[in-house]
């Protein structure tokens, strides 16, 4: 099974426009996905959640709103079990705003926000720290390595 980061760059709603202002970024959400399922932790579903890959409702379409990055270092069976682990978790709101707003890079038990449970899930440090971008940008620079 292969892992790859889904970074979403769609207008979305006003708190996918706030983050991208907030980041100067043009991404505002991330998902991991692995074997046909997206994972991550969404404030439009109040948590860690997974959800199919697809065109149906209830489904999140990969199509043009979305980069997709590769990472080949990352280990979709520790993805999967990292989701088990944490499928109960609600959204990070706390984590969010210390992290991301007051630099303070706090996690909050059992309560993540996306790229924080994306790099807690592919083993980065500190995970609080990233944002879509910075996690973006992270695991790009990692592929490189690889690669050269």
């Amino acid at each position: 099974m292969t892992v790859q980061l889904a970074l979403y760059k769609g207008k979305g709603k006003i708190g996918n426009a706030a983050i991208r202002l907030w980041t100067g970024s043009v991404y505002s959400h991330c998902e991991l996905v692995v074997d046909g399922w997206c994972y991550s932790s969404s404030v439009m579903d109040k948590g860690v959640r997974r959800k199919r890959v697809g065109p149906d409702a209830g489904q999140i379409s990969l199509g043009a709103h979305w980069d997709l990055i590769d990472l080949p270092w990352a280990d979709a069976d520790a993805v999967v079990a990292y989701f088990a682990a944490t499928d109960d978790d609600r959204y990070g709101w706390p984590s969010l705003i210390m992290s991301q707003v007051f630099n303070r890079n706090r996690q909050s038990e059992h309560a993540q926000f996306c790229s924080e449970w994306c790099a807690n899930a592919i083993g980065l440090p500190s995970p609080s720290s990233y944002s879509p971008a910075t996690l973006g940008a992270t695991c790009a620079w990692a592929g490189d390595l690889i690669a050269a």
